[in-house]
């Protein structure tokens, strides 16, 4: 019994020995690599991003330019390839691809060609998100509001000119309808006080226009295609412009409806310094009705006269730049070309028995405004407390001008989006 037991201790011991010795005898010998593998990983959203990659031993060597040379593709290991894995179906150059994971070659090339051509530069690209904008002096921006959202940018100013100081408000209340359909009011109220002359006896109400304004295109990072936009506005005679009696600073109305189409374009520029330079280009045309005038008014007739004016259409062409000095400073510079035609007034006058109308004669008044052109440039600074509230100081100066009054006109605007 004991030899039994002797023998069946000294089996078991066997197996456990030699078996443990036949099991490492015959296992694969696995060293690890010269060049470690390695494994980034990160979460986009809901997918999944991996990068398996080798560790580069360079025993010495240089990495760029000796092994291997510039500009020549190499893979992008040291013993494999390395390679990018997604977790879901992935967009590449615009190009939707089923394929979850690549080898990364022609980019790594790239790396070192642009390693070779030029050192590396230390400039931090500004980020659209990084800059709040108030918007120049004159140029309308060709961006929609989202839907249900409002802006309301009430501008103050003082119109300074030879004999005169005119002092006023216009002010932009705006609703986004839809994402590409904005629609708006545009209020003024004004006061002129004259120096050789009346003043004007309170404040008055200008003229009121609607618009409408409806986004073509977007502004996307990368692409050259600028933000696009139509705009529509119909001005509304609701300011008084004749009838003035001794007091012609009364009159800041026209009489008139008036049509504007106009093209708004707005894109962005980054410059050298990784600072982002903001540009609008806009283009309009307005078309007035036929105004029937009675007495003074704010077409140069005087007392007695019956008749009617016929204001002349008028072009405006305006670039405007923003340079982003930090997220909240910006400064801002306009500059426009404005085109009024024509203005023709005709009638007569009831208290002068001579020019009384006579049929088939024509009215014996006549007066004729001429064209006029101006060149006017308004430089600015905006002050962004928020991405949504700001403050815009600025001064727009007309000094070249044709048959244009000269004026230097300051004006602060606050804006605010919601």
């Amino acid at each position: 019994m004991r030899r039994c037991v002797a023998v069946a201790t000294l089996m078991v011991a066997w197996f456990v020995i030699g078996g443990t010795g036949l099991k490492a005898q015959s296992a694969v010998l696995n060293p690890p690599d010269l060049s470690q593998r390695a494994r980034v990983m990160q979460r986009i959203g809901i997918t999944d991003m991996t990068i398996a990659y080798h560790r580069s031993l360079t025993h010495g060597r240089e990495s760029f330019g000796g092994l291997p040379p510039y500009g020549q593709v190499w893979r992008a290991d040291a013993d494999y390839n390395t390679t990018i894995e997604f977790s879901d179906p992935v967009t590449i150059e615009g190009r939707r691809t089923l394929q979850r994971i690549f080898a990364l070659l022609a980019a790594t090339a790239s790396l070192a060609s642009a390693q070779q051509a030029s050192p590396r530069s230390s400039v931090v690209r500004q980020s659209l998100d990084d800059v709040w904008w108030t918007g120049p002096m004159l140029a309308p921006s060709a961006a929609t509001l989202p839907r249900g959202h409002f802006l309301i940018e009430p501008y103050f100013y003082d119109v300074t000119s030879a004999h005169s100081n005119t002092f006023g408000s216009l002010s932009y209340v705006l609703y986004g309808l839809t994402d590409r359909l904005t629609v708006g009011l545009i209020p003024t109220v004004d006061y002129e006080k004259v120096s050789n002359g009346p003043s004007s006896s309170n404040i008055q109400l200008g003229d009121t226009g609607l618009l409408a304004q409806y986004g073509l295109t977007r502004f996307h990072e990368g692409s050259w295609r600028p933000a696009t936009a139509i705009n529509v506005q119909e001005t509304f005679p609701t300011g008084k412009y004749d009838r003035l009696g001794n007091r012609p600073s009364d009159g800041f109305g026209s009489g008139a409806y008036t049509t504007a189409l106009a093209l708004y374009t707005q894109t962005y520029f980054w410059l050298p310094n990784g600072r982002i330079l903001r540009m609008r280009f806009n283009v309009s045309q307005a078309f007035s009705s036929n105004v029937n005038v009675e007495d003074v008014s704010v077409y140069g007739t005087a007392a007695g006269f019956r008749g009617n004016a016929r204001p002349g259409n008028t072009s405006y062409a305006d670039a405007a730049w923003e340079y982003s000095l930090t997220r909240r400073w910006v400064l801002a510079l306009d500059v426009e070309y404005r085109h009024e035609g024509n203005t023709r007034v005709t009638g007569y006058n009831t208290l002068d028995p001579v020019s009384l109308p006579n049929p088939p004669n024509p009215p014996s008044i006549q007066m004729d405004s001429g064209s006029s052109d101006a060149i006017i440039f308004a430089p600015a600074i905006e002050y962004n407390w928020k991405s949504n509230l700001g403050v815009l100081l600025g001064t727009r100066v007309i000094e070249l001008s044709h048959n244009t009054p000269a004026t230097i006109t300051p004006a602060v605007a606050i804006n605010f989006v919601r």
